[in-house]
């Protein structure tokens, strides 16, 4: 199987190196054609561009930043669904608006292009390790011709439903671990100002009720103030706006996301921009 992976930021490269190592052949292709060189040690074929990356691929993989970017990278004369072949299969793993998915896998079926929506749960180290749990959304049949290359990336693959699922699932995912983290760093920096010891308290928030994988990383890299990016501070607030644009619609009134939004949007203004969330607590210790 030949699978082309588009954009290798933080989970394209470590997605796109678990199926070098799982014996793929693997094109890549990133705007900053720097990122691949990497995977070009690996092994991998560096793309000069989408279309080259796409041209003759069995599979074509995003993970990209937005639906802006998605959109570019999709479609247009040189854009991967105009190089791929009939018959090929498009997957969109990045974190993106139900509505621009669905029209996605509407151009892909327009050119007679597969597709499935494939969104991921789990960060910088689950990417490395091959350890990602997919939410797809999209035929039951084609999911199952796909398995092997789900498989060499991640560890669990959950069937949600039609086209569009993966997507929502995602969001919704999302929704609650940025509103936790938000909370989260409150209750770290109300820790710090009271006199507790942080990290004790940070034990007891972790062993009871609180106690989330989420919350018990990202602790941990707030008391450690280590912000290398797993998860960077614009792509959640990012995820925070689409989830509560997708939750409108459904006639629910997302107050909590808004107010969480406006501290990862408060710490890209202040710098944050290139760190990771957990970062956002940096601005109540000020």
């Amino acid at each position: 199987m030949k699978i082309s992976v588009l954009g290798l930021g933080i989970m394209g490269a470590g997605m796109a190196r678990q199926l070098i190592a799982k014996g793929f052949t693997v094109a890549v292709w990133n705007r900053d054609s720097a990122k691949a060189a990497p995977l070009a040690a690996a092994g991998a074929r560096v793309a000069s561009s989408v279309a080259d990356a796409a041209r003759g691929a069995d599979v074509v993989l995003a993970m990209l930043a937005n639906d802006e970017a998605s959109h570019s990278v999709w479609l247009g004369d040189s854009g991967a669904l105009a190089a791929m072949r009939e018959g090929a299969v498009a997957i969109e793993s990045s974190t993106l608006t139900v509505d621009w998915v669905r029209e996605l896998s509407a151009a892909a079926h327009a050119r007679g292009v597969e597709f499935l929506d494939a969104p991921v749960t789990g960060s910088k180290a689950q990417a490395e390790s091959g350890a990602l749990s997919f939410l797809v959304g999209g035929p039951a049949e084609l999911l199952e011709r796909m398995r092997p290359a789900f498989a060499a990336m991640g560890g669990s693959i959950a069937h949600l439903g039609p086209t569009g699922s993966g997507a929502m699932m995602k969001l919704i995912n999302n929704f609650l671990c940025g509103v936790q983290v938000a909370s989260l760093a409150e209750a770290i920096a109300m820790a710090e100002r009271s006199g507790l010891d942080a990290r004790q308290a940070a034990a007891v928030l972790g062993a009871g009720s609180p106690g989330s994988p989420l919350v018990k990383i990202v602790a941990q890299r707030m008391l450690d103030r280590a912000y290398d990016p797993n998860f960077l501070v614009p792509l959640m607030a990012k995820d925070l706006k689409y989830a509560r644009d997708a939750f409108a619609r459904a006639g629910i009134e997302l107050k909590s996301a808004d107010v969480a939004r406006e501290q990862f949007v408060a710490a890209e203004r202040a710098g944050y921009a290139g760190k990771d969330i957990a970062s956002i607590v940096e601005l109540l210790r000020r």
